[in-house]
């Protein structure tokens, strides 16, 4: 990119705006494979995970590189490069100025691959997420470019590789969001005391983390092989019975010329290995398994039993019964529905108790930290929540996989965070993330609802047939699962609501609104979800509230920031959340948020936003005690739950 094109930008929008915006619903490009990489019998996958090779570019010059041609020879040849961890965001890892980078940043490493792998076989290249655009080389040839971040993609190198010799990858990364970027930003260029720079600046509330955040691998297929695998479920009236629905898609030469003598044999395991279910789709690629005594997928604390997985096997089988491929994926067995005011799985009405989060920690930032995501899950479970929201942006293919495992319901978002200055590029771009984020987590059993935006502007003139044309889109994709949105503009003003299925929407009384007033909030809070719900006649959450909170702040009475404020803004909207639950339609709780995260450089802002239970390191504050009994006290009183034992401090033993 150049300063040029960002003027140009610019200009174009000024135009653009001025004029009445008129939107094509135009189609976007259709994701193909993609599948999560594991090793079969017919599979091998291998890590380049590690410690990459690192260079920035100069601000003022960010396309150098590409005109340059780095990528055909060891970025030490061209720049001196420092080490970098891969995954892990770039930004905090040095001590110098690279945090705030605006543009682009190179990686590079050597890696070998096995003579075997020559042998009649096809080879990928996968990246879990690149944040926010990535062009990647192998042996100086283009193999792949993504936009969006957050999101995997791969690319066949077959043909690029040397085999039993050395090779080398080559990724740019792009961090610079404009006006038709998702999410949104704008570059400018202001003046400082050596001249000029380049400053990156955006509306919402989280730090901009660049870099490789998620593992990169190279993984083996058969030359035909299991390219996709869509699964849907279903259950009887009583839930003894279950159905797996399974449609295969397959590539390669056999499936191009004779796909009607391939077959797909389908086995379902459970927990303890024994077949359950099984079928041949003779000339199919498509069929379903049905099982007796199924035993479904339940959220955490709806069942003794949370997160029951059965193992789908997929084998695909030419004519002469010889293995061609076997890929195998967890299933969970449950139904989704929802009407005016309820919403249910496996029959039985939800009440959602949880969290807003962000993939953010200390010196990695949003890489991938698999120690830090058990952490997580083990916080969730023991403060009893039952769902998240993945604000604002797709979280990494294993915690979803994680939350399959532990009954953690998903409310998916993606990575369309204050949406504004809505365009035919921008409508474009969003629809993609949507048909990404659908396409890579449309088999997970935890995933219950998509969210199609976080506090867009929906309050504008052109914010009806934008989120019009998303919500018809995301249906396309999807018919199972409802759709919401995070609405923060007033019921007075919002154009986006009756594109949803459900209405969720931030408030933060006492905070931003009536700052300090804890007597402020309740009626508040009970006033616009009644307001929200008469208008739409449709199930409503509050998705977020919230206080900063400085953790080792003690003020009483209670006082901004102090932890005593952040408990007492929690019981007030505790007291409207039940008078709420007895109206019928108002279906969950989630507060903002579940640990302390950075943000931006802000005069509003002490190291990050504060508004965490949890500290960043995932240590607790005296709030996160009090939402512990609460989430426990709802989930005895609604799922008849046990409490913990040690929910309850001992004080005394009162004898009268």
């Amino acid at each position: 990119m150049s300063l040029s094109f960002f003027s140009l930008v610019t200009g174009l929008y000024v135009l653009h705006f001025s004029l009445a915006l008129i939107l094509v619903n135009k189609e976007v490009p259709q994701t193909r494979g993609m599948l999560y990489p594991r090793e079969s019998e017919t599979r091998e996958v291998r890590s380049l995970d590690g410690i990459w090779n690192f260079v920035r570019s100069d601000q003022a010059n960010p396309t150098q590189g590409v005109r340059d041609e780095w990528y055909t020879k060891d970025l030490s040849q061209s720049r001196p490069t420092i080490p970098m961890p891969v995954p892990a965001s770039y930004n905090d890892i040095t001590t110098d100025n690279l945090r705030d980078h605006v543009g682009t940043v190179w990686y590079d490493r050597k890696f070998f691959v096995p003579r075997s792998w020559s042998k009649n076989q096809r080879i990928w290249l996968r990246f879990g997420s690149v944040h926010y655009e990535a062009f990647v080389w192998i042996n100086g040839q283009k193999v792949v470019k993504h936009e969006i971040g957050h999101l995997p993609f791969e690319a066949e190198v077959t043909d690029i590789l040397n085999y039993g010799a050395e090779n080398r990858i080559t990724v740019m990364c792009d961090n610079a969001l404009i006006q038709t970027t998702v999410p949104q930003g704008k570059i400018t260029e202001v003046p400082n005391d050596n001249g000029m720079t380049i400053i990156q600046s955006y509306t919402f509330d989280f730090f901009n983390y660049a870099g490789i955040h998620r593992s990169v691998h190279l993984y083996t297929t058969p030359r035909t092989f299991i390219e996709e695998v869509e699964v849907t479920t279903a259950l009887s009236e009583n839930n003894s019975v279950g159905e797996v629905f399974y449609s295969v898609s397959v590539n390669g030469s056999a499936a191009n010329e004779a796909i009607n003598v391939l077959n797909i044999q389908a086995n379902l395991y459970d927990k303890e290995g024994a077949k359950v279910a099984n079928t041949t789709s003779d000339g199919k690629l498509d069929g379903c398994l049905k099982l007796t005594g199924v035993k479904p997928w339940w959220p955490y604390l709806m069942h003794p039993e949370p997160g029951y997985l059965y193992e789908l096997e997929i084998k695909l089988l030419a004519a002469n019964e010889e293995l061609l491929d076997v890929y195998r994926l967890k299933v969970g067995l449950r139904t989704l529905s929802w009407n005016k005011s309820q919403f249910l799985i496996n029959g039985k009405p939800v009440y959602f108790r949880g969290f807003g989060r962000h993939e953010d920690s200390d010196i990695r930032g949003k890489g991938l930290d698999n120690a830090l995501m058990v952490r997580d899950f083990n916080l969730l479970k023991w403060i009893g929540a039952n769902a998240y929201r993945t604000s604002h942006y797709p979280y990494s293919e294993e915690s979803m996989q994680f939350a399959d495992q532990h009954g953690i319901m998903i409310i998916d978002e993606c990575p369309s965070v204050d949406t504004e200055n809505y365009s035919q590029e921008l409508l474009g771009k969003h629809k993609s993330s949507l048909e990404q984020l659908i396409h890579r987590d449309r088999n997970h059993p935890s995933v219950v609802m998509w969210s199609i935006a976080n506090e867009p502007r929906t309050a504008s003139m052109n914010a009806d047939s934008y989120f019009e044309l998303v919500a018809n889109f995301t249906r396309s994709l999807d018919k199972t699962r409802p759709i919401t949105a995070a609405i923060a503009v007033p019921y007075t003003q919002d154009k986006s609501g009756r594109h949803l299925d459900i209405i969720s929407f931030n408030r933060y009384n006492a905070w931003y609104s009536n700052t300090g007033r804890l007597d402020m909030v309740t009626q508040n809070v009970i006033d616009e979800a009644t307001a929200w719900n008469k208008q739409y006649n449709k199930p409503v959450i509050m998705s977020e509230y919230g206080a900063d909170t400085l953790e080792g702040l003690h003020m009483t009475p209670a006082y901004v920031w102090s932890e005593e404020f952040q408990e007492e803004v929690f019981a007030r909207h505790f007291k409207a959340f039940d008078q709420l639950r007895k109206k019928g339609w108002f279906i969950g709780e989630f507060v903002w948020n579940f640990a302390d995260f950075k943000t931006a450089q802000s005069y509003t802002r002490v190291g990050g936003n504060k508004k965490g239970v949890f500290t960043r390191s995932r240590q607790p504050k005296a709030a996160a005690h009090l939402l512990r009994k609460r989430y426990f006290a709802l989930g005895r009183d609604l799922d008849q739950c046990q409490f913990p034992e040690d929910l309850f401090t001992y004080i005394a033993d009162l004898i009268s």
